[in-house]
């Protein structure tokens, strides 16, 4: 299948099933095309994008007990990992250009949040809240649409909020433990070592998209949009051993655990 097709048929086809199971197999990136930047991506009446006033909000840990909050907290993480399937498949449509080995390795993580997103919505919906039964939240769609080049991309959604989730999914996975919610815990532990992986593929690119002596902290933030930033890309839990398994430098990671928006 062609790049493009696929990227076309996440963003622009309603039905869930068939923006998380398209893909298997091979891809081609032989015909791009012309740069295309969708504005809203199509989804099923039940998951359109509702006012962020009337999303819930992730429940607190100590909330866990009651199986509704876990799955509340399932049902948003669905939704998260779904706007990065359809956030990747608009930087392959937004950026034609890009080399084709980029291409290739996004259409290979986007493989993975479509995975993501299965698993949750099925953790949801068992702990009794289906996928799309709540209104779902644009954050991270919104702040695609400000990516005016891949390196703002890698920049930003690997880097940023797939770094943040190298802490996030540690989090939760000990919160769901700690309940006795062994099926959520895993899924967490799961998405965590993926997560190491797509971290590893942002810092790669960014490697490859910087000047040889070019500063790599000054060079990624230059590429962040506000109000992203590198505070944003950690948790309460800073899991420094995940970053250098994802090819950070010990230094970078080490500026990054210590970084507060004051030195901005």
């Amino acid at each position: 299948m062609e790049l493009r097709e696929f990227a076309e048929t996440i963003l622009l086809s309603e039905e869930l099933e068939r923006k998380l199971s398209i893909g298997d197999g091979e891809w081609t990136d032989n015909e791009p095309g012309a740069a295309i930047r969708v504005e809203v991506p199509a989804r099923s009446p039940e998951l359109i994008f509702a006012s962020p006033r009337t999303a819930p909000g992730m429940p607190k840990f100590g909330s866990f007990h009651d199986p509704v909050k876990r799955g509340i907290a399932h049902h948003i993480m669905a939704n998260h990992e779904l706007q990065a399937v359809e956030a990747m498949a608009w930087v392959l449509l937004a950026f034609p250009e890009a080399p084709s080995e980029f291409r290739l390795g996004l259409a290979n993580v986007i493989r993975d949040e479509q995975k993501h997103t299965r698993m949750h919505a099925e953790r949801a919906s068992r702990l009794g809240v289906p996928f799309g039964s709540l209104p779902v939240n644009c954050y991270i769609w919104k702040k695609v649409q400000h990516f005016e080049s891949v390196v703002d991309y890698v920049a930003g959604l690997p880097l940023v909020f797939e770094g943040a989730n190298l802490d996030h999914s540690l989090e939760f996975a000990e919160a769901f433990d700690a309940v006795g919610d062994l099926r959520s815990a895993a899924l967490m532990r799961i998405i965590h070592r993926d997560e190491i992986e797509h971290v590893r593929f942002g810092w790669e690119w960014l490697c490859a998209s910087a000047g040889e002596n070019e500063d790599l902290w000054e060079f990624w933030a230059q590429h962040l949009h506000w109000p992203v930033r590198p505070s944003k890309a950690r948790g309460e839990k800073f899991v420094r051993d995940a970053r250098l398994a994802a090819g950070m430098p010990p230094e970078f990671v080490e500026k990054l655990e210590m970084w507060n928006d004051r030195q901005s």
